[in-house]
């Protein structure tokens, strides 16, 4: 049997993102203001073709997986990300207060989304503070640095949407955030788990501090429906 992150996208939208799901017990995807993925069982060969049935033409998903593929029928492939799937290992004991971190709300999403929009940690709409526990600091009431969760797949918990303003880099935020939401999730009882681009080795190496080793590839295929 796979483990869990293997299929990480289906398998949240079966468990810790159940109540953000939309589709079939077989192919299910999110809200597109909340996020892109979208994801179905493996052995299911029909996935793609139920999605073109199940979403309007011009829909935009993103789908994620270990394994290369190639260009389904009825999609256009725009562009493909590889990726790697890191899992926290570290000593699973962090205790640190975070007097700077500020919880964001609703009030601070169109700040958010331009800060994402600025620095490009991966997909992120209006409707993406719904997967919770989103996290910034801010200077002079200027959001300039921000993380949250995403995916919830049974007992572990992604942390996203780690970026910072070009004009505040070499400050320590992304650590500081990183640490945060690690503390947040491992009082929460789950095992941390991220996703960067291979190509990013600042983060890579970042993270690799943190205490998180590779767990395996993943392919991201940003896809269009025709």
């Amino acid at each position: 049997m796979k483990h869990v992150l293997h299929n990480p996208v289906f398998n949240a939208l079966s468990s810790g993102d159940k109540q953000l799901s939309l589709g079939t017990d077989t192919v299910k995807f999110f809200n597109e203001t909340v996020s892109p993925f979208a994801g179905f069982e493996e052995s299911y060969t029909n996935g793609f073709a139920d999605l073109h049935e199940l979403l309007a033409p011009g829909r935009k998903i993103l789908y994620a997986i270990p394994t290369p593929i190639t260009s389904p029928t009825g999609w256009q492939v725009q562009h493909d990300i590889k990726g790697l799937q890191f899992v926290y290992e570290g000593d699973f004991a962090i205790k640190n207060e975070f007097e700077n971190v500020v919880p964001l709300t609703e009030m601070h999403v169109e700040e958010m989304v331009a800060l994402a929009t600025l620095t490009k940690p991966g997909p992120f709409a209006t409707g993406t503070i719904k997967f919770g526990y989103y996290h910034g600091i801010f200077d002079k009431d200027k959001l300039v640095a921000m993380t949250g969760q995403r995916l919830h797949v049974e007992n572990y918990t992604e942390i996203s949407a780690v970026c910072t303003h070009p004009e505040h880099t070499g400050k320590g935020y992304a650590n500081t955030l990183m640490q945060h939401q690690l503390q947040l999730i491992l009082q929460q009882g789950q095992q941390p788990f991220l996703h960067v681009r291979e190509d990013n080795q600042r983060a890579i190496a970042i993270y690799q501090r943190l205490g998180f080793t590779i767990s395996r590839p993943m392919n991201f295929y940003f896809m269009k429906r025709l």
